[in-house]
């Protein structure tokens, strides 16, 4: 059986992360399975591969269809004798579906990582119901929910949950954020990872800030985002300025193996408007830091409010902030956050366990096709 993995994303994040950890836990467990993964030229997510041991090739895609990137999926396709297509974003998709009409492709499954509603378009409508597609993982129940309202055939959702993969951790990094930043060990981080989309809502993190330090006056507290910046990052930057807060607010951009810094984070806080089940959760979980977030998308699946973390509604920074003043004064309450949440992941939420519910899906497609 060989896999190809296509991704057409330009960036890093939590779908490239879950490409990654799939192969390699394959790799291992199922080393009879071989995967392929096809990414776009000169992107961070190339320069992670060409470090890596998992087998890749690449394509430019300068212009969300770039026939350069089709012609290259469909020839690798046939060059590498490719038994089924696994497709990670829709941009992907919308790719493969061109390249399917010109070679006569593979089956196709299609990966749903994010809750956003399909949109009621005839070309999303038709996209996301090719015929080609055999199975639509999601990342979570709720993923799974929202999909349900644009997909014809119910039968092709199952949900997998990604996890995190227990045999790549590390607290590696090239510097302590309180080493670089002058942080003294009196003060409390509160730390955020995720790229500068829509989706995670940084403006509200901001918020949070601004009633930490200059409402209720909290100025034991420094918070730490670490994410790639884009178009929206300028306008986050004037919002800090505006609130006099950039001597509390630390904004890091892309940094490798961002998970890493984890452990020297006292809470991870969590601001996302739309979510599938994002990787920050699960490697909080497993470097035992305790847990802040809204209640989007899969999150409560496997953040119980008061029982192993704290949840808000989105865009809801007075009790996001009410939260973090509670939590950052309860040991207790910050231990047992932790235990919970890292015995949870142990049982449920491990890439092991996704590799082989990925597995069973591939062989039962192609047992159909």
């Amino acid at each position: 059986m060989h896999i190809l993995h296509v991704s057409g994303v330009t960036n890093w994040g939590g779908g490239e992360y879950h490409i990654e950890n799939l192969c390699n836990e394959l790799a291992i467990t199922n080393p009879e399975i071989k995967n392929t993964v096809l990414c776009v030229k000169d992107t961070p997510f190339h320069k992670r591969l060409s470090k890596s041991e998992i087998a890749f090739k690449t394509a430019p895609l300068r212009i969300k269809i770039d026939l350069r990137y089709v012609f290259k999926l469909g020839k690798n396709c046939k060059k590498l004798d490719i038994d089924l297509i696994h497709i990670h974003d829709p941009g992907a998709l919308q790719l493969s579906i061109i390249a399917d009409k010109i070679y006569n492709l593979p089956p196709f499954i299609f990966s749903k990582k994010t809750s956003f509603p399909i949109k009621q378009r005839k070309k999303t409508l038709f996209k996301y119901n090719y015929p080609r597609i055999k199975k639509i993982l999601c990342v979570s129940e709720e993923t799974k929910r929202v999909s349900e309202k644009a997909i014809k055939d119910k039968n092709k959702l199952v949900t997998v949950y990604h996890g995190t993969n227990l045999r790549t951790k590390s607290t590696e990094t090239p510097f302590k954020i309180r080493d670089k930043f002058n942080i003294s060990k009196d003060k409390i981080i509160v730390g955020n990872i995720g790229n500068h989309i829509r989706a995670k809502h940084l403006e509200t993190f901001i918020k949070v800030v601004h009633n930490i330090i200059n409402i209720e006056k909290r100025k034991e507290f420094v918070f730490v985002q670490i994410g790639t910046f884009s178009e929206r990052t300028d306008a986050l930057l004037k919002e800090v300025e505006t609130h006099d807060l950039n001597n509390h607010i630390i904004f890091m951009d892309y940094t490798p193996n961002a998970s890493n810094f984890i452990p020297q984070f006292d809470i991870s806080l969590m601001t996302s408007q739309s979510e599938g089940l994002p990787q920050f959760i699960y490697e909080s979980m497993y470097h035992k830091t305790p847990i802040i977030s809204t209640d989007v998308g899969g999150i409560p699946e496997v953040i119980e409010h008061g029982v192993n973390g704290f949840l808000a509604k989105m865009h809801d920074d007075k009790t996001l902030s009410n939260y973090i003043l509670k939590l950052a004064v309860s040991p207790e309450l910050q231990s047992q956050f932790l235990e919970k949440s890292y015995n949870k992941l142990l049982k449920k939420f491990t890439t092991s366990n996704m590799a082989q519910e990925t597995i069973k899906i591939y062989k039962d497609v192609l047992k159909d096709a």
